[in-house]
């Protein structure tokens, strides 16, 4: 398998179409990915939880699991703020077979961030940890803020840097130069092109959690449409039932 690590190339970014399930995973896998992302947003609500730590980690660790062994590429995962506890949270990541996470800091210090960071690459140092900086995502500090916690987090042990909520080019470009690690960004309609942030020096690129919302939309506007005009307009485009069969046939695992 593919060195995760080795992936992370500013200005031949990794491209992370981020799914939620195995189906989803091998449908990824099977476009031409690399490497396999998680959303926390879009397994949490397939699991029924809501995104946000609500989620218990061994219904994460489970799911992780099951994504590993349905795709034969890396797989890296989002696991919110640690669910509790990052440490301990890596460790059954690790045990799972996963190659990365992510971690965030939401409204947390600077300071705990690090401590939790510190632990958690202590935990299992052999997975990749992406350390999410929400500073500028939820408007609780500007450029430079990230910035310092960038470089604080990679001190922790970080292996990459993930600060959502950015897609002006020019604050991509202050951060790729200040930033002395791989930066990951999160793109949709609107943001720069797959080439543009390339040049910009990012060193890999996620969804989040737009498809599996993309994909509930459809659940959402097909209900409405069956029970109110009581047609199927919505169902045109859907993946082919016996290209699904095919895909889901796998590394299956009870």
């Amino acid at each position: 398998m593919t060195d995760f690590r080795s992936l992370h190339q500013p200005g031949s970014p990794l491209v992370l179409v981020n799914a939620w399930d195995a189906a989803s995973a091998r449908i990824v896998e099977a476009a031409g990915a690399a490497a396999i992302a998680t959303t926390s947003a879009g397994v949490a609500w397939s699991l029924g939880a809501p995104d946000g730590d609500a989620l218990g980690r061994d219904l994460a660790a489970e799911l992780a699991r099951r994504v590993v062994a349905a795709v034969s590429v890396p797989v890296t995962v989002d696991v919110e703020s640690g669910y509790g506890d990052p440490a301990g949270t890596l460790k059954a990541m690790a045990a799972a077979g996963v190659a990365g996470v992510n971690v965030e800091d939401g409204s947390r210090s600077a300071a705990e961030q690090v401590a939790r960071l510190t632990a958690a690459h202590q935990a299992a140092p052999e997975v990749f940890l992406n350390a999410r900086i929400d500073t500028l995502l939820f408007g609780l500090g500007d450029v430079a803020e990230a910035i310092s916690r960038a470089r604080a987090y990679l001190d922790a042990g970080a292996d990459g840097i993930f600060v959502p909520g950015v897609t002006d080019p020019a604050v991509i470009t202050e951060l790729v130069a200040a930033i002395p690690g791989p930066l990951n960004v999160m793109t949709g309609p609107g943001a720069p092109s797959i080439g543009e942030l390339a040049k910009l020096g990012v060193a890999r690129i996620s969804l989040g959690s737009s498809v599996a919302q993309a994909a509930y939309g459809l659940v959402d506007r097909a209900a409405r449409e069956i029970f109110g005009a009581g047609t199927y307009q919505e169902l045109a485009g859907a993946v082919e039932y016996g290209r699904m069969n095919t895909l889901s046939l796998h590394k299956v695992q009870s």
